[in-house]
């Protein structure tokens, strides 16, 4: 239930309204927005009598919410999250962010010579693999620690703060220093490890899974923020169709969807969608149209020889002319976003 309060309502009756919310075995959750406060009720509100509190002079309205996510729901959250990565750098609240980086670090001359690249070409947040959960236990399966100490050691080099994959809760250590923990999408629904990341307060990269619905991905992310951590961002990664030309078939319509279902910013990756450099590009480009908050693109300066998703990796040189162009998409569409009318 929500309970939407006129502007500037009397500081007195409000208080009151509390005290006797905090009394029904109710989370009251208030979001304050720039003229109105909302204030979520969490938990089982059957026996509150919606009526009476609609007659009380310092309520708009109040209403029902069906949804079973109610922390990520925007009706909860009427303005758009903001996550703060540090000092400089934020994802949400209209601006492009570019993520890039290699799928898999391999060398300390890569990493860091891949991240002076990026950066220069605009790109905010260096991404790279140290852990990387493959589908074939032959495969190339990152290089661990060293991973990380390398990641790190780029991030002293440029100053760009770092997003890598942590694949279990009993990683968190060693990712005291990592500024963004993504989540793969095996792990979407690895319950026991969003709890784990819902009791810090860093930043969390939520990949949908391949086959998970709206609603079971804001349920993911409603684990983490239950938990306390509200720096949740959605990635879309594109789903498991019966489409076999392209890695994955990536949802767009996931951006104006989730706008409207909830407050979080949205991330796309069309290198994992794709799994093909030459359509990169263009559906960088369709992504940032539609409003996506950041963008998280592979850069390998040796696609050919890559260790992991050399095909879906562009080069610094590419990924330099196309970040000019999703700029300057940017500034032409604007932030075409639309207040959310609660219904």
């Amino acid at each position: 239930m929500i309970v939407i309060l006129k502007e500037h309502p009397d500081r007195v009756q409000l208080d009151n309204l509390m005290n006797w919310l905090n009394t029904q075995d109710v989370m009251v959750q208030p979001t304050v927005g720039e003229h109105q406060m909302i204030l979520g009720l969490i938990g089982d509100t059957a026996s509150i009598d919606d009526e009476l509190i609609s007659a009380l002079d310092i309520v708009e309205a109040v209403k029902r919410v069906s949804e079973p996510y109610k922390k990520a729901n925007r009706k909860f959250h009427p303005d758009d999250t903001i996550v703060r990565i540090d000092d400089h750098t934020s994802i949400g609240g209209g601006a492009l962010t570019l993520i890039a980086g290699p799928c898999s670090v391999e060398s300390e001359d890569q990493i860091i010579g891949i991240a002076e690249a990026v950066k220069k070409s605009g790109a905010t947040i260096l991404r790279g693999g140290a852990f990387k959960p493959r589908t074939s236990p032959y495969s190339f399966q990152g290089m661990g620690l060293e991973g990380i100490r390398l990641l790190l050691a780029a991030k002293e080099a440029t100053g760009l703060p770092i997003c890598t994959e942590i694949m279990d809760a009993s990683q968190l250590p060693i990712f005291e220093d990592i500024d963004i923990l993504q989540v793969g999408a095996r792990n979407m629904q690895n319950f026991s490890l969003l709890k784990e990341l819902g009791k810090t307060q860093k930043p969390v990269l939520l990949k949908r899974g391949m086959s998970a619905t709206y609603q079971d991905w804001l349920m993911s992310a409603e684990y983490i923020l239950a938990g306390g951590n509200p720096n949740v961002i959605l990635c879309e990664r594109g789903i498991r169709t019966f489409e076999t030309y392209t890695r994955n078939t990536l949802d767009l319509s996931c951006i104006p969807a989730l706008r409207a279902l909830t407050h979080l910013p949205i991330v796309i990756d069309p290198s994992h969608a794709s799994g093909r450099s030459a359509l990169v590009p263009d559906l960088s480009k369709a992504a940032t149209a539609a409003g996506a908050d950041g963008l998280l693109i592979e850069v390998h300066n040796d696609p050919a020889h890559a260790r992991c998703d050399g095909p879906q990796s562009l080069t610094p040189e590419v990924f330099d002319r196309l970040a000019k162009k999703l700029f300057a998409i940017r500034d032409v569409c604007g932030d075409d976003r639309r207040d959310v009318i609660i219904k």
